[in-house]
């Protein structure tokens, strides 16, 4: 028996990830140590969607590689960039995202002093052990891969083509899920927008079979969609958040508000189809919260389509926006583009869209002071215990006996609003 040090970076896809690898270490007898200076080997789960992450990434990869106990390094990187594992640590096993399944054999063959590569793709990840992260959150990879091309994404690199899961294994799982004490359930996957198009269903049909599955009470968070994905299903999706059971949260990436990057980008659809989405989406859902991904200074951005962008954010006011400097990803098309954006000109238009944004976003939590509602309390943080609303808003309370001292990780509480930030809403306990 041996002590394994596992942790995670990314996306929620990673973490499910990690969740599996964990479970299928102490499933086959091994404990899992709370820090790498107590194990007898290191696991790390990357991300490489970012250079900023990928650097991040790297450092911690050589920090570990210079520990005495062996290193393994799953996740994207290694798939995607395996030379560059390599390069900083040699010794190191690798082990793709589609490569879970053989956690044991990799780790017990590290473990003994041989390294192992293991990053060709295995059989689905439905249904294997796990550790939660969260023991309030069930994630659910609903398929792995994606069916885009776009030209800045190491993503499809890492994870392949489009394979979807059956509606009825995810079913089964959300309610092995729930029965063993989870309030949520998050749907994820690298794109959730084209699931079912290889299996002969869709996204509002698996997450009606999730939400009829799953007892009142109990919340549903559906992932990322991309927009060229959206027209063939929206209607029938809205209709789907309508339910009890299910956060009233889109999350559309547009990239940019400029028609001709977007075909630069191969990304398949125009702003227009996003200007769309959020108009039917807050006139089907009023309260919906909307979370979108912007890139800024692709390759040959000028001023004149920055300002698109701009324009395009603030007639549609996403709640939240996660915005990205472009940086150069290894494999990608775009990374041999020679018509790059100057780094300090991106640096500035990244500036005057972070104000917009958290403007923008100060705006919108404004609006719910006053609510009262049921708010779900799903995680500690720093800030104390936090929940969150039916729009997936994030909801802190004050303190005390009567406030957020008394209140327990998975339970529902009724909450007035009385504050906001750009990233929360606080409040009292109103009960």
């Amino acid at each position: 028996m041996a002590r394994i040090f596992v942790e995670a970076y990314g996306c929620s896809a990673s973490f499910a990830d990690s969740e599996m690898i964990s479970g299928m270490i102490r499933s086959g007898g091994h404990t899992l140590a709370d820090g790498p200076e107590r194990s007898d080997l290191n696991l790390i789960v990357t991300c490489s969607v970012k250079d900023a992450t990928a650097k991040r990434m790297i450092h911690r990869i050589k920090a570990l590689e210079e520990a005495p106990e062996p290193l393994v390094v799953a996740g994207c990187l290694p798939k995607a960039e395996p030379h560059t594992v390599e390069r900083f640590a040699g010794s190191a096993s690798m082990m793709g995202p589609g490569s879970i399944g053989r956690t044991l054999q990799i780790v017990e063959s590290a473990l003994t002093g041989a390294r192992t590569v293991e990053l060709a793709d295995g059989p689905d990840r439905i249904g294997l052990p796990k550790v939660r992260l969260n023991p309030v959150v069930g994630i659910i990879e609903i398929a792995s891969g994606c069916m885009s091309e776009c030209t800045f994404c190491q993503t499809k690199l890492a994870k392949g083509g489009l394979t979807s899961y059956r509606p009825g294994r995810i079913v089964r799982q959300a309610k092995a899920e729930i029965a063993d004490g989870c309030k949520e359930i998050w749907l994820t996957s690298t794109d959730n927008g084209c699931y079912g198009l290889d299996i002969g269903t869709d996204l509002p049909e698996m997450v009606n079979a999730v939400s009829d599955a799953v007892p009142d009470g109990c919340m549903i968070r559906v992932g990322m969609m991309n927009p060229m994905y959206m027209p063939r299903i929206r209607e029938r999706l809205l209709e789907s958040l309508k339910s009890e059971r299910v956060f009233k949260f889109l999350h559309v990436p547009v990239q940019s508000g400029s028609d001709r990057i977007l075909r630069e980008m191969a990304r398949g659809h125009t702003a227009d189809t996003f200007r769309r989405v959020s108009r039917e989406a807050r006139a089907a859902i009023p309260d919906v919260t909307l979370s979108t991904d912007v890139i800024v200074g692709f390759p040959s951005e000028t001023e004149s389509e920055f300002e698109e962008t701009v324009a395009l954010l603030e007639e549609t006011r996403p709640d939240i926006v996660n915005l990205s400097k472009y940086s150069a990803r290894p494999g990608t098309d775009a990374a041999e583009r020679q018509d790059r954006v100057d780094p300090s000109e991106i640096r500035r238009r990244s500036g005057i869209m972070t104000e917009q944004i958290a403007r923008i976003s100060r705006e919108a939590n404004t609006g719910w002071i006053g609510w009262k509602g049921s708010v779900l309390f799903d995680e500690r943080t720093e800030k104390g215990i936090r929940g969150r609303n039916h729009a997936y808003k994030p909801v802190y309370v004050e303190g005390g006996a009567e406030g957020a001292d008394a209140v327990r990780m998975g339970q529902r509480r009724v909450v007035r609003i009385t504050g906001s930030g750009r990233n929360y809403l606080s409040g009292v306990i109103a009960e």
